[in-house]
């Protein structure tokens, strides 16, 4: 595990790495998601270059969590080709929502002041003992805000600050989320808030309402399709992005994978991210 300095050089349009990681082994609803990883990879190689985490096959469960043990082999690929980029801005094409983990982790290794918006329709907010499903991308708010599984304890640099997390349109969660919600008083993004310091924005598709971007597994936001553009317009205005990771993107055939990347593009675009120069 690297330590780095804190820095945001560079231009705030340009990222210094596009992360694929593909990661469904987190998602009891896993089906479509290698297909939208895979267009979700595609839009974001043309704004920063592209790096892939590779898969480890089904897994086996470990620790109360599902397919746990491909969950952790891909955390330690996905932080080898972190550490060896050292990128200083990160835009991630998942995956299930667990792939955030390694990204923020080194973004929070980088800039100590981090602060996270979490796009979701759900809080995430589940450890392994309070888990109903043992599925682990309801597990990561958890695991970054100090409750990660204890393989990955010796892994993962200091957890976030409770006040470093902000929720933005998560409305569902079970009773254990809750509750560690209330006990860590973790808030939602106000609007019009500003923030200061360097953002990273978790951006899970299912927060968009179903009637709007039915490519979900769990249709269940409330998010409109302008709306979810314009927060991360907003949060990127302040010029302090340093990450974006787009997740949970599940097309049940290639219209829809064509259809849902039109939105991923808007959402870079949003950003303020300008494509790679070709040719």
């Amino acid at each position: 595990m690297q330590v780095f300095e804190q820095n945001a050089a560079g231009s705030p349009d340009r990222f210094d790495l596009a992360l694929a990681y593909p990661q469904w082994q987190g998602s009891g609803r896993s089906a479509n998601l290698p297909r939208g990883a895979e267009a979700a990879a595609e839009v974001c190689s043309r704004y920063a270059p592209l790096r892939r985490v590779g898969m480890a096959g089904d897994g086996e469960a470990a620790g109360g969590i599902n397919r746990w043990t491909a969950i952790l082999d891909q955390f330690r690929s996905a932080q080898a080709i972190l550490d060896e980029v050292r990128p200083a801005r990160i835009l991630t094409a998942g995956g299930d929502c667990a792939v955030d983990v390694a990204v923020i982790d080194h973004l929070h290794r980088r800039y100590p002041d981090l602060t996270v918006i979490w796009v979701d329709a759900h809080l995430d907010a589940n450890t392994a003992e309070t888990s109903p499903s043992g599925d682990f991308h309801g597990m990561p708010v958890a695991t970054l805000l100090g409750r990660p599984p204890a393989a990955l304890r010796g892994l993962l640099g200091p957890p976030l600050a409770p006040s470093q997390l902000l929720y933005a349109s998560a409305h569902v969660a079970d009773d254990g989320e809750w509750a560690f919600q209330r006990e860590r008083g973790v808030r939602w993004l106000e609007a019009g808030e500003t923030i200061p310091g360097p953002v990273h924005i978790h951006f899970d598709l299912d927060a968009l309402d179903p009637a709007q971007f039915p490519h979900l597994a769990y249709p269940e936001g409330r998010l409109s399709l302008d709306a979810g553009a314009d927060l991360v317009r907003n949060a990127a205005a302040g010029g302090n992005l340093v990450g974006l990771t787009l997740t949970e993107f599940a097309p049940a055939d290639a219209a829809g994978a064509l259809d849902g990347s039109r939105y991923l593009q808007r959402l870079c675009e949003a950003a303020g991210l300008r494509e790679l120069a070709t040719g």
